[in-house]
């Protein structure tokens, strides 16, 4: 015997026995998300659905559906927003159009490791981003980690500024990082990640940018011969539930949920940057020709891109921006 709460919101609430008059219901969460099922993110996700089953003794449910099996990163932000899924993971650069600020965590080379990455969203920048996705609908559940962005093409190693100039490299939807790859001399483009593999295939692009295990996950170095470490993003995993399905659980369900996400979370960073390692090694055993950026071009990347953070300001004001660089410890001029 079943009946649905909200059926739009695939919220299921499951007649799974009876005591006297009272029901016990069993409540279903659909997640979607944009990452492989081999990739951290979506093994922290396995461990959050066992988590949350165990802590309400079976009364709340996780279906995961990973490697974009409900539709696109982009689809999936307007999904969680309508709430016809619960939550999903995915790379934030995919909601700057509901929380533009989030574009200030992409400034190029501002956060250089994991350590400042995350004192910067565990601490008051991630509050005011909570505090914006909460005005537009949205709970935050958690940050992960992504690890830095690396450029992968299939035209030509990376020895120097120059050897950007012209290269179609797909982006995120991100004006920061497309302005970014612009000031360096490519040839940037928007384009979901459901979308790159065949894209990169047909040669419609030449190039991306991702962390290495998203990289061999995806398995692009199939279509890409040539990575270099630019490392010029750090990037995060954003947890993001639908505000008005989350406060409608029962209070100790949302408990279980905020914790098991809290022990999912805490697992995915301890084990990310190995798997980011172990991905690299994989990728050159795979044929990929790796070539490492020296210093003069790392010097000349950040110099060219300078110019981006007083953009950023422009748009999103000088305050956030300022207060972001000054939690990543970059001084603020």
């Amino acid at each position: 015997m079943k009946t649905m709460l909200n059926a739009a919101a695939a919220l299921v609430l499951t007649v799974a026995g009876m005591s006297g008059a009272a029901f016990a219901q069993e409540v279903t969460l659909r997640a979607s998300g944009s990452f492989q099922p081999g990739h951290s993110s979506s093994l922290a996700m396995e461990r959050f659905r066992d988590a949350v089953a165990e802590k309400t003794n079976g009364e709340v449910r996780v279906d995961l559906f990973p490697s974009n099996q409900l539709g696109g990163a982009e689809q999936q932000v307007d999904q969680v927003r309508r709430g016809s899924i619960f939550m999903s993971w995915s790379g934030p650069s995919f909601w700057t159009r509901v929380v533009p600020e989030l574009e200030a965590l992409g400034l190029p080379f501002v956060l250089p490791d994991p350590e400042k990455a995350f004192q910067v969203v565990d601490g008051p920048i991630g509050d005011i981003l909570a505090e914006k996705f909460e005005e537009r609908g949205v709970t935050v559940l958690g940050w992960g980690d992504l690890g830095a962005r690396h450029v992968s093409n299939s035209r030509r190693a990376l020895t120097s500024i120059e050897d950007f100039n012209g290269l179609k490299i797909r982006m995120q939807p991100n004006e920061v990082h497309l302005r970014t790859f612009r000031a360096l001399g490519a040839s940037p483009a928007p384009l979901d990640i459901a979308e790159l593999f065949s894209a990169l295939q047909q040669r419609v692009m030449d190039g991306q940018e991702n962390p290495y295990s998203i990289i061999l996950t995806n398995r692009f170095e199939e279509v890409q011969g040539h990575l270099s470490d630019t490392g010029h993003f750090y990037d995060y995993v954003v947890y993001l539930a639908n505000k008005d399905l989350f406060e409608k659980l029962k209070p100790e369900h949302q408990e279980a949920i905020r914790s098991a996400m809290a022990e999912a979370i805490t697992w995915q960073r301890a084990y990310n940057g190995e798997a980011n390692a172990k991905a690299l090694e994989e990728l050159q055993a795979k044929g990929v020709t790796f070539t490492p950026v020296s210093d003069e071009f790392r010097d000349a990347m950040r110099e060219r891109t300078r110019e981006i953070v007083e953009e950023t300001r422009q748009r999103l004001g000088t305050d956030f921006v300022d207060q972001v660089l000054r939690e990543a410890g970059v001084a603020t001029n």
